[in-house]
C-alpha cells in the first residue's frame, strides 16, 4: 500500500519555500509512487511555479499531487503516514490532533533549510519535541555525508550535460525566451535580492574588453537595475545596452525553463535556496544571495558553505571567489572581486563542474526522505 505523505508549506519567501517543496512534491509521486497532498497557504505565490493551479480552488491535482490551499480556519482532515512540515512552519493545531489520534502515529519531519554548517550532521534524523505522543524528528538537507543531500531528479544531470552539449537546443531554448546573444557575448543570469552591490558589478561589466548579456528574471533585483539603467519601469522583454553590457528583462519562468537558463549560462548569480541549488547542478560559476537574517547569522551560513565549497581550490583562486561572495552579500565593492575572480576562470569553471558531479554522488533529497521511512516503520 502506497504511503500518504502530507507536506505543509507557509509561504515566507515569495518563491523560495513553494520551489522547494513543489519540486520534492512531484519527485516523491513521479519516482517513489508516493501519494502526496501539498498544502499551501499562498497560492499565488505557487501560481508562479505552476501556472496552471487555480488560485480560487480550495483543492485540485496537478501533476500528480494533490494541491490543497492550507486554510485560515482549518476542517478536520485524517492525518497522513509522512507529514512534513517545511522549514518549521507550525502545523494547525486540530490537524496535529489528528496524528495523535490515529492508530499507527505518523513519522513527522519537520524539513528544516539547506545549511553547510558542521552542526547539521549531528543533528540530522535526531528526534525534537513530542506531542501527545508523536515524536517529531529533525531533517537536514545538506552537502556532506550524513545529511539529507540536495533535491535531484533521476537523470538531471546527464540531461544538462546533454543539454549543454547541444548547441542548437539551447540556441531554440533562448529563442522562445526572445534572448539572441551576439557571438561570444558571455551569457550571465542574475536573480538576487535587492544589493546596493549591484552597481559595482554593473559599472565593471559594462566596461569590459568582452561582450557580456545579463539576463534577468522579473524579481526583486530590478528596481536595482533600473536605478543603475536610469530608467523606469522595466519589464518582461525590455533590453537595454550600455558599451558592453546588455540588460534584457526575462519573465519569470517555471521552474524546468529556469533549469535549463542556468544550463545556457557561462555564470548564475542567484538567491534563497531553490535556485542556489539548481546552479550548483547547472556545474557552472555561481554567486549566491544568501537570505538575510537578524544579527547577520546568515554571514555564518555563507561562511561556512564557502569553506566546503572552496576546499579543493587553489589558495589563489579560493581567496577572490571567497572575497566576491562576502562583497555581494555585505553589499559591498564588487569591482575589484570581480575583476579578480576573472584572472581565476578557467580553474573556477572546472570547480562547478566537479563539486556538481562530486555532489550528485550523494542520495538525493527525496530519496533520503524515504528511506528514513522505510527504516522507520
Amino acid at each position: 500500500m502506497k504511503a500518504r505523505w502530507d507536506i505543509f508549506c507557509s509561504v515566507v519567501d515569495n518563491f523560495g519555500d513553494i520551489g522547494v517543496t513543489w519540486r520534492l512534491a512531484r519527485q516523491l509521486v513521479v519516482e517513489h509512487g508516493c501519494e502526496v497532498r501539498l498544502w499551501v497557504d499562498d497560492l499565488r505565490a505557487f501560481e508562479r511555479m505552476c501556472p496552471e493551479v487555480d488560485v480560487q480552488r480550495e483543492q485540485q491535482w496537478q501533476e500528480g499531487v494533490d494541491v490543497h490551499h492550507w486554510p485560515a480556519q482549518w476542517s478536520p482532515t485524517p492525518a497522513g503516514d509522512v507529514v512534513i512540515a517545511a522549514f518549521a512552519c507550525q502545523l494547525p493545531p486540530e490537524y496535529m490532533e489528528a496524528m495523535a489520534e490515529r492508530e499507527r502515529t505518523p513519522l513527522w519531519m519537520n524539513l528544516d533549510y539547506l545549511s553547510a554548517e558542521d552542526w547539521v550532521v549531528g543533528c540530522h534524523r535526531l528526534p525534537s519535541v513530542k506531542f501527545k505522543g508523536v515524536q517529531k524528528y529533525f531533517f537536514f538537507p545538506g552537502f556532506r555525508p550524513g545529511t539529507g543531500g540536495l533535491l535531484r531528479e533521476a537523470g538531471l544531470l546527464e540531461k544538462r550535460h546533454a543539454f549543454q552539449l547541444d548547441v542548437a537546443a539551447q540556441r531554440q531554448f533562448l529563442q522562445t525566451l526572445g534572448v539572441i546573444p551576439d557571438d561570444g557575448a558571455r551569457l550571465f543570469s542574475l536573480f538576487a535580492y535587492e544589493n546596493a552591490g549591484l552597481a559595482g558589478w554593473l559599472d565593471v561589466l559594462s566596461t569590459d574588453g568582452r561582450a557580456t548579456h545579463l539576463l534577468v528574471p522579473e524579481g526583486r533585483i530590478l528596481g536595482d537595475v533600473q536605478r543603475w539603467l536610469g530608467v523606469g519601469g522595466l519589464v518582461a522583454g525590455d533590453i537595454h545596452q550600455r558599451k558592453s553590457l546588455t540588460v534584457q528583462v526575462l519573465p519569470f519562468v517555471r521552474q524546468e525553463q529556469y533549469d535549463h537558463l542556468l544550463w545556457c549560462c557561462d555564470f548564475n548569480a542567484v538567491r534563497g535556496e531553490d535556485s542556489f541549488v539548481r546552479a550548483q547542478w547547472a556545474g557552472r560559476p555561481l554567486l549566491w544571495h544568501i537570505y538575510r537574517q537578524d544579527e547577520d547569522i546568515h554571514l555564518d551560513k555563507l561562511d561556512a558553505f564557502l569553506e566546503l565549497y572552496t576546499a579543493a581550490l587553489s589558495p589563489a583562486a579560493k581567496a577572490a571567489l571567497i572575497v566576491l561572495w562576502q562583497a555581494w552579500n555585505t553589499e559591498g565593492d564588487m569591482a575589484q572581486p570581480w575583476k579578480k575572480l576573472l584572472e581565476h576562470w578557467p580553474e573556477v569553471t572546472q570547480h562547478a563542474e566537479t563539486w556538481c558531479l562530486e555532489q550528485g554522488l550523494q542520495a538525493d533529497l527525496a530519496t533520503a526522505l524515504v528511506q528514513f521511512y522505510e527504516s522507520w516503520i
